[in-house]
């Protein structure tokens, strides 16, 4: 699997960004979903996931109510939506893929991963 992050950009403080995620492959629905990211100097976290029906959603607690991750399993790509942006917020965002089944936070768990998108938000 294959995939391809886009999306990022500069935004102000309060502003929404839509990231998204292309996955090659036939199988995407098979897998569960994720956005991580990682600030300058700090280490790669969770940010959300979604299992491969898009059923199941599960969220880091430091962007709960501010994020949503959704999925086209048609159009093989993975979306994150981020509204109420903070300079906290500005870091590499990244899509990652894992063959197990349900949401998981743990990095080492994901197989594939994209190139990463930089998003930067000014105060």
């Amino acid at each position: 699997v294959q995939l391809q992050a886009c999306g990022g950009g500069l935004v102000q403080a309060g502003g929404s960004l839509r990231l998204s995620c292309e996955a090659s492959g036939r199988t995407f629905s098979r897998y569960t979903m994720a956005w991580f990211r990682q600030a300058s100097g700090k280490e790669r976290e969770f940010v959300g996931a979604i299992s491969g029906s898009g059923a199941t959603t599960y969220y880091a607690d430091s962007v709960k109510g501010r994020v949503t991750i959704s999925r086209d399993n048609a159009r093989n790509t993975v979306y994150l939506q981020m509204n109420s942006l903070e300079p906290e917020d500005t870091a590499v965002y990244y899509c990652a893929a894992s063959t197990r089944v349900g949401p998981t936070t743990t990095v080492r768990l994901y197989d594939y991963w994209g190139q990463g998108t930089q998003v930067t938000v000014s105060s």
